[in-house]
């Protein structure tokens, strides 16, 4: 009876938080959604420029010549004249930009695809199989990601140069196709987001373990998964420390490449700079063709069968 009244009404029998709480409840019902306020969006261009600033100077730089930076560490906020120049200094330098390119983007799609797909079938199993051991196994998983590192970099390379993998790329891909964080990412969201009465549906309709992942889970875990994706491939695509001691500056990725154009021009800053923006650039593009389809995924969450 109380649904049926006007909000005056309401508010004239229950009182005024009654009546606010009727005015929510109504605009659910039809759909409404509480526009954000001038706060929300002052709070957002902030986040926006302190992130583009950096990019943004490293531009200034890059446009500039090594004599400018060196009088004006600060540059003027009007780019230079000499990016082309500095750009093409860059592509045509003697540290294999070209193939450090190749072999980033080899490395980084590779492991990104890699990473999606053994962290949801592992995530599948922790969040809806069951078997003996499972909460120790995870737990043990958990654990492993307060390891630094850097701890088992020695250990990784005499592997690597037992099997004879010393300079080649499957040094730097093999042992970074599953993550112990992606994992546990996939394992949560899971837990949520897929049913059992999915899983059993499709028992019931003869699917065996592997047709029920693919058909089923992988529909489930896209949105997750390439959140996964797109954070596992800036890592790939930005890690140094790794591919800098397997690989060298015989099979180079761009990290390690602007490491050796630093070495060979020490006091060249805009040559530096511009290789920055040459890194940089693929991931700008990566987001912004990529970026909205991921947040629409995300925010539709939806478990097809």
């Amino acid at each position: 009876m109380s649904a049926q009244l006007s909000t005056p009404a309401i508010e004239q029998i229950a009182g005024k938080g009654a009546a606010r709480a009727a005015r929510r409840r109504q605009a659910r019902l039809e759909g409404g959604v509480r526009r954000p306020g001038w706060g929300t969006y002052l709070l957002l261009t902030l986040v926006l420029l302190v992130s583009f600033v950096p990019i943004y100077y490293a531009f200034l730089l890059a446009s500039s010549t090594s004599s400018e930076i060196a009088q004006h560490p600060i540059p003027s906020p009007i780019p230079g004249s000499h990016l082309l120049e500095n750009l093409q200094r860059v592509l045509h330098s003697d540290i294999k930009i070209w193939q450090a390119f190749q072999n980033s983007m080899i490395v980084s799609v590779v492991t990104a695809l890699s990473v999606m797909f053994f962290s949801t079938l592992a995530g599948f199993a922790f969040a809806k199989l069951r078997f003996r051991g499972k909460r120790f196994l995870l737990a043990f998983l958990i654990g492993t990601m307060a390891i630094p590192s850097q701890l088992g970099i020695i250990p990784l390379f005499i592997v690597m140069a037992k099997l004879g993998w010393t300079g080649k790329l499957a040094a730097v891909i093999v042992p970074a196709m599953v993550s112990a964080f992606g994992v546990f990412w996939m394992t949560q969201y899971l837990e949520d987001a897929l049913p059992y009465e999915l899983i059993e549906a499709a028992r019931m309709d003869g699917c065996n373990m592997i047709r029920t992942f693919w058909h089923v889970v992988v529909p489930a875990a896209r949105p997750a998964a390439s959140m996964l994706g797109l954070f596992t491939f800036v890592g790939s695509w930005t890690s140094f420390f790794w591919p800098f001691i397997v690989l060298g500056s015989s099979n180079p990725t761009l990290p390690v490449a602007l490491q050796l154009l630093q070495a060979s021009y020490f006091k060249d800053m805009a040559l530096i700079m511009a290789g920055v923006l040459i890194i940089t650039l693929p991931l700008v593009l990566v987001f912004l063709v990529a970026g909205r389809q991921l947040v629409a995924g995300v925010m539709q969450g939806a478990v097809k069968g």
